[in-house]
């Protein structure tokens, strides 16, 4: 999407690091070129003017994006990403703005959460603490009460915000994401 930015990192990382073979798409394209996965990377896309990705989900390749998703393809939404993932309806919630109102960007702990075991975190240690960079404004999940619910019932909350030592607390939130919730997947 115009704005995005991280997505040349994201293909280094794919390609290089993890021997993916990798498709680049573009806003316009009509089609997702038959990938196995699609990577919505981090950014600003469309400028952010509106709210963030809520112009992107209006893109022609969501389309195909959204069909993928629905026939059961994988979908990763990173940061702007993941906002376009909530504004298109493929994700339950919403991303707000920091409670502090202000962009952040420095290193936080998340860990993964127990029983999510989806091709992302099955291979990861539910009680570590894993270290990564954050850099956003409008990181903090939102959703209703029943959401909530249903995310949690059927393991679909992936990451917590958490300390250095693991544990989960208002103090190891950095947005004021509900429930320190830092990542969710449509289905386990």
């Amino acid at each position: 999407f115009p704005g995005s930015n991280c997505d040349q990192d994201m293909i280094y990382v794919l390609r290089n690091l993890m021997g993916q073979q990798v498709e680049e798409l573009w806003h316009k394209d009509t089609s997702i070129k038959n990938v196995d996965m699609v990577v919505l990377p981090g950014g600003f896309s469309y400028g952010d003017y509106l709210r963030s990705g809520a112009i992107a989900k209006f893109s022609p390749i969501m389309k195909e994006v959204m069909a993928h998703a629905n026939r059961g393809g994988y979908v990763l939404g990173v940061c702007n990403g993941f906002q376009i993932l909530t504004e298109s309806g493929l994700l339950d919630g919403a991303l707000l703005h920091n409670d502090n109102q202000k962009f952040i960007c420095k290193n936080v702990h998340l860990k993964s959460v127990a029983g999510s075991g989806t091709a992302m975190t099955k291979d990861l240690n539910a009680t570590k603490a894993y270290k990564i960079p954050i850099a956003h404004g409008e990181g903090r999940f939102f959703a209703s009460k029943e959401v909530l619910e249903k995310l949690n019932d059927n393991g679909q909350i992936l990451f917590r915000y958490c300390d250095e030592k693991g544990n989960v607390s208002a103090e190891s939130n950095p947005n004021g994401s509900l429930e320190n919730i830092a990542g969710i997947c449509n289905e386990g």
